[in-house]
């Protein structure tokens, strides 16, 4: 399960997504839009993040970290990975990662490991909107 788009995100619906009778752990990440961010030594106020993605590469990227995943965690049941793009206020999710494994540590690790590789090489980008302007980062 992949997806990227305006919608807002629903854990339950990643969570039950990887559930099988099989698996004895499901791990998730969830990254939320938290109030503050410190900019250059200096705290401001976030109203919001602004997501952009090349959608259909970002799309391409996420099956490529999951495949890569699977072949580090052979044993993981099942991984769904959802990212929002649009406006995502403060504490709403911008990112969901759920994998399923017979063991909790396959699963864990190919949680962190995919949030991680997320970040850093899928066309996502954020711009950060503060009471007192904003700027584009990356993901």
């Amino acid at each position: 399960f992949v997806s990227v788009g305006p919608e807002p995100l629903d854990l339950r619906q990643l969570v039950d997504f990887v559930r099988e009778g099989s698996a004895g752990a499901i791990a998730t990440f969830s990254g939320t839009t938290r109030d503050t961010f410190t900019v250059d030594g200096t705290t401001k106020k976030v109203l919001r993040l602004d997501y952009e993605s090349y959608t259909p590469m970002a799309i391409l990227h996420l099956h490529r970290l999951m495949t890569t995943s699977r072949t580090q965690h052979p044993s993981l049941s099942k991984i769904a990975i959802a990212h929002r793009t649009g406006t995502v206020p403060v504490g709403e999710e911008s990112v969901i990662i759920a994998a399923s494994s017979p063991h909790r540590r396959d699963a864990l690790e190919a949680v962190g490991w995919m949030i991680d590789e997320l970040k850093r090489t899928v066309p996502i980008w954020k711009k950060e909107v503060y009471e007192d302007g904003s700027v584009w980062k990356g993901n």
